[in-house]
């Protein structure tokens, strides 16, 4: 019975490590998974290294981005996205 009680700090410990630092990154995974999802053409994204465009064509695992005055097109893995703004909301 002394085992159980010296090994309860340890117990207890893990479960608010894995509490702490597990179960917040599952659910960013899970809305950053949402959001990749969710993309649709003529939304406005911004990549991982910080170029902004929008969405012309959707493929499985590229999208081709639009940017600059240029109207310049580039090919970037779905992965590569880091943040989303919807078209609705850059039309004015």
């Amino acid at each position: 019975m002394e085992q159980l009680f010296g090994l309860l700090p340890f117990i207890v410990m893990m479960v608010v490590f894995y509490l702490v630092l597990f179960l917040p990154e599952r659910k960013r995974k899970k809305q950053y998974q949402s959001m990749l999802d969710s993309l649709s053409v003529n939304d406005e994204v911004m990549t991982r290294g910080g170029i902004i465009g929008r969405i012309i064509n959707l493929q499985d695992e590229f999208i081709i981005l639009e940017t600059g005055p240029e109207r310049v097109r580039i090919k970037v893995q779905r992965k590569g996205i880091s943040s989303v703004s919807k078209s609705s909301q850059i039309a004015e």
